[in-house]
């Protein structure tokens, strides 16, 4: 323990501090639907995603090593660049949860750390191969897949249901909705809980606490699993709101679908060793269960400023990280003091703002974006 300095713990708290920002940024990727359809009450959803997410934390450590060892030069990343990463990538969490927009936390966190070790170690500090083998073709494969896969589940469901009452098909899909939300969450913690655990990693590997191509330690699973988790059950009632009620109607059969066809591929994708986005997966798969659904209506301007969110999301968090990691570098230990100031007093400024217009999980339903045709539109000509 004698490489664990002053600031290695101070980015490993860093970290564990992105990680739950993480959990309550995410919540909405397996949650949102359940909540949205009555299939679980807000409350208790949020508390089976949290521990499931813990869970979930413990099953691979794939994601864990790309991070570590994968997408940066290991031997080059000093423990300021990490932490001047994770500053950018904390406060682009907390930005887009003060407006609502499912953006990914993950693109912040390789944003953030790419941006950084840019800056710190120069462009070869970074292995744009693997950016794009294991960021960046994830990020446009993962939604569509998800989507198709969700659509077509939606428009069987509801082949399949057709004659059956309604009352009955909702009641079963609301009880299947618990099982494929709980495997979301599942897959959520094998994932995201992974890639702050890599950030952990390669903290320890640039301390020379660890060894080149370390794997995470048990301590550093089950801290990254806990905070993760305990972001979850916290909620973050904005973005679930936003994903429940903004970009569609959603009905019990759609919310099974879209979370089966989410969890198919973020488990997959896990086991792989992609560090993919699950809210651009959840986000898609919602997308898709809309448009499998006839006469259900998407609301595509909330989906356009997802998508934009979605570009920009990786460049902002590296724009920032990139300025933090200038002033760590050039700046030393008052350089590192001067970014936890200015991240802590942004990140307190967004938590007031958002108490001018709260979200809870008493009101996370109130609102309807979103409208809903109850008939074929009028064909031209016709009379009204």
């Amino acid at each position: 323990m004698d490489h664990i300095t002053f600031l290695v713990a101070v980015v490993i708290v860093t970290a564990l501090v992105f990680d739950f920002t993480n959990g309550f940024h995410d919540t909405a990727n397996a949650m949102a639907t359940s909540i949205a359809t009555g299939a679980l009450k807000p409350r208790t959803a949020v508390l089976i995603s949290g521990i499931l997410n813990v869970v979930g934390a413990f099953l691979s450590t794939e994601v864990a090593r790309t991070i570590s060892g994968g997408i940066v030069d290991d031997t080059l990343v000093t423990p300021g660049m990490i932490f001047a990463g994770l500053v950018g990538a904390i406060l682009w969490n907390l930005l887009t949860w003060l407006v609502g927009l499912p953006s990914s936390s993950s693109h912040a966190l390789f944003g953030g750390l790419i941006g950084a070790v840019w800056v710190g170690a120069g462009e070869h500090g970074v292995h744009f191969d693997k950016v794009v083998e294991k960021v960046l073709i994830p990020a446009v494969a993962s939604p569509l897949v998800a989507g198709l896969a969700a659509l077509v589940a939606t428009y069987l469901a509801y082949r399949l249901t057709a004659r059956a009452r309604e009352t009955s098909v909702t009641k079963g899909f609301r009880i299947g909705q618990i099982a494929s939300a709980s495997l979301v969450s599942l897959a959520h913690g094998t994932n995201d809980a992974q890639k702050t655990m890599g950030v952990i990693t390669l903290t320890l590997i640039s301390a020379g606490a660890l060894g080149h191509d370390a794997g995470p330690p048990l301590w550093v699973i089950a801290s990254a699993g806990l905070a993760i988790g305990l972001g979850t059950y916290l909620g973050g009632w904005r973005i679930i709101r936003t994903m429940g009620k903004g970009l569609t109607e959603i009905r019990s059969p759609q919310g099974f679908a879209a979370e089966t066809a989410a969890t198919t591929v973020i488990l997959t994708s896990a086991h792989l060793g992609f560090a993919l986005s699950t809210t651009q997966v959840a986000s898609g798969s919602i997308l898709g269960a809309g448009l499998g659904r006839r006469l259900a209506e998407v609301r595509w301007g909330v989906a356009g400023r997802m998508v934009i969110a979605w570009l920009i999301t990786l460049p902002a968090a590296a724009l920032v990280g990139g300025l933090a990691a200038s002033v760590v570098t050039h700046g030393g230990d008052t350089g590192t003091a001067v970014v936890a100031l200015a991240g802590a007093a942004l990140a307190g400024g967004i938590v007031l703002a958002s108490r001018r217009n709260p979200v809870s999980a008493h009101n996370v339903n109130d609102t309807h974006e979103v409208t809903l045709r109850t008939a074929p539109p009028t064909p031209v000509g016709e009379a009204a």
